[in-house]
């Protein structure tokens, strides 16, 4: 996880959103532990109650689940429940932008494919 934080958001938005981060790119699977809360406290320099609001926010989305005495772990269809949500938000969100440019531009489908092509995209495997 990155250790540097933006003003654009609070503090535990940011960790929650690095965690979700974490867990769509296979980093974090169905089953395994957050790290505690006390160790990304000291190892980010934020006060553990910031992490735990942003672990919370997990729970409250049913990604993860606090086992008393264990810690939090990443529930099972976590991943597939964020890239629900994720996909939707992205073509709420951004896409819009992106095919306005594209369009702009005069970017032609063909064009498209050979720059994807081109770059492939992390965490991909290049078939050839």
């Amino acid at each position: 996880m990155d250790k540097e934080w933006h003003d654009t958001q609070p503090i535990y938005r940011q960790l929650r959103h690095r965690v979700v981060a974490m867990i769509l790119d296979g980093l974090l699977r169905e089953g395994d532990p957050l790290p505690s809360v006390r160790n990304v406290a000291a190892e980010y320099r934020v006060n553990p109650l910031t992490v735990l609001k942003a672990y919370q926010q997990l729970v409250d989305e049913d990604l993860v689940e606090s086992r008393r005495g264990l810690g939090m772990f990443i529930n099972a269809g976590a991943r597939n429940l964020l890239l629900k949500g994720e996909r939707q938000k992205f073509l709420a969100e951004q896409w819009p932008r992106i095919a306005a440019t594209i369009q702009r531009l005069g970017l032609t489908t063909k064009e498209l494919i050979k720059a994807a092509k081109s770059r492939p995209v992390k965490g991909s495997k290049e078939k050839g």
